[in-house]
């Protein structure tokens, strides 16, 4: 396994994201994670925070905030992709990375379930099941983003080219 992590290491695209000095690499991608975190992320913590405080559908057309929501996901999982070549021994064998990764695919199983449960015509009234979702989504985001920022430390090899 890890003679196919230092060969994906040693791909033209991994080396330039990692070792290249230019902004457009590392930092940008890092930043479009970031962008991608906020849009999914934190439009849906927003969302859930409003169904918990409030009785009421938030006073907003909820299919564009999924669609930005969704939007997120696809910038968050292509900046995924492309840190992961970086360093795919670094994220791979770390344990922490495929719990950020089973946080988020339940958080996004959560969301639809969310979704239908406010789907609907006019202002209606929070169902206690859309609370119970709007918190456990809260939950799941929180496990993944801790866990995303526990990567950078959590690591035990950085690059597996390095011990071959």
């Amino acid at each position: 396994m890890m003679e196919f992590f230092a060969n994906v290491e040693r791909l033209s695209l991994s080396v330039w994201i990692r070792e290249s000095p230019s902004l457009l690499a590392f930092p940008f991608i890092l930043f479009l994670h970031t962008l991608g975190l906020a849009m999914l992320a934190g439009l849906n913590v927003g969302l859930d925070v409003w169904l918990l405080g409030r009785r009421k559908l938030p006073p907003f057309e909820l299919p564009n905030i999924y669609r930005v929501m969704w939007l997120g996901f696809g910038i968050n999982a292509l900046s995924g992709l492309l840190l992961l070549a970086a360093y795919p021994a670094k994220a791979l064998t770390n344990w922490v990375f495929f719990l950020k990764l089973l946080c988020i695919v339940i958080a996004l199983w959560v969301l639809q379930h969310l979704k239908g449960e406010l789907a609907g015509t006019g202002e209606h009234d929070v169902s206690t099941r859309a609370r119970r979702l709007a918190f456990a989504s809260l939950l799941l985001w929180t496990v993944t983003i801790f866990a995303g920022r526990l990567l950078a430390y959590t690591h035990h090899i950085l690059l597996a080219s390095e011990g071959l």
